[in-house]
């Protein structure tokens, strides 16, 4: 999902908030199949027998190692030319979203042409090019929608559980920024292994696909009394669910902030239990005081 670039453009463009997905395509669905982004890599490549001795140089591991961006694990600098053999002309225009990178400006999408290219060098020699737009469009939206989950959370939180409680002030002027990522398919979460359990041992309650892909984002957030904004470290889980009666997919995205302090535990606590929790902490009746106070203030 998180195929975001972390090149600058050669020519920096205006933050445009990133388009929904094209008329006629589905707002709600599982990416097309041939993705190699939410597939599971069962392919088993074809194998040559080597002439002479089988052992790969260290500088050539090096060299495919530099073609990695070590910031997400993804494939930098990706050219927009056609790869060999390659028929439909793909657009080469890349799309801004209205996610904020951390060091400025807004973080930039693919184009379906680069998005080819990484397929393509990623093995996957038969991806149908007809598609590729298509599965841009529901890449851009999803990431799209997960950064939407992101920022309710630190609305909520952006100044810890205290700062929910309203027991410390809150920078009114700090926006979320997205610092890195990281696409990690083959890493599972704890949350979706326990599901999985669950599945096994009640179907019929928790029974399901495993998430297709996983990603962690980076988020930064400016904590109270802090001068310098700290990163935390978002888990998103993609799941596929049940086809809509007119055969449309549907997915489900889980994002929540990772286990890494007890601050981002209570979190998760709060969140969960914010009901429960706004009664037994009196948040409600404090919330509630403070709106009258308000109005009576003619604000």
């Amino acid at each position: 999902m998180g195929w975001f670039w972390a090149d600058s453009p050669s020519t920096p463009a205006a933050a445009t908030p990133a388009a929904a997905p094209p008329a006629g395509h589905p707002t709600a669905g599982t990416p097309p199949p041939s993705c190699p982004m939410h597939k599971p890599d069962t392919s088993v490549p074809a194998v040559t027998p080597p002439s002479e001795c089988p052992y790969t140089p260290e500088q050539a591991k090096q060299a495919a190692d530099q073609t990695m961006n070590p910031l997400n694990f993804m494939f930098s600098n990706l050219p927009q030319t056609r790869a060999p053999g390659q028929k439909t002309v793909l657009p080469t225009e890349r799309e801004i979203s209205s996610i904020p990178k951390g060091d400025g400006g807004n973080w930039e999408y693919p184009s379906p042409q680069q998005m080819y290219n990484a397929m393509r060098r990623k093995g996957y020699e038969d991806a149908p090019e007809d598609a590729v737009e298509s599965m841009v469009a529901v890449h851009n939206w999803l990431n799209e929608g997960a950064w939407d989950e992101i920022c309710a959370w630190e609305q909520k939180f952006g100044s810890g559980v205290l700062g929910y409680m309203g027991l410390r002030e809150s920078d009114k002027e700090w926006k979320p920024r997205l610092a890195r990522f990281q696409g990690r398919r083959n890493d599972p979460t704890p949350k979706s292994q326990i599901y999985g359990f669950l599945g096994r041992l009640m179907p019929e309650t928790f029974g399901g696909p495993p998430p297709f892909d996983r990603h962690d984002w980076y988020v930064l957030r400016k904590f109270p009394g802090e001068a310098e904004p700290r990163e935390v470290r978002y888990v998103i889980d993609y799941y596929s669910g049940a086809p809509e009666p007119t055969g449309e997919p549907v997915f489900f995205i889980d994002v929540r902030p990772a286990l890494d302090r007890p601050g981002l535990m209570m979190e998760r606590i709060v969140n969960w239990t914010s009901e429960t929790w706004d009664r037994a902490s009196g948040m409600d009746v404090r919330r509630a005081a403070q709106a009258e106070a308000k109005r009576n203030a003619g604000l």
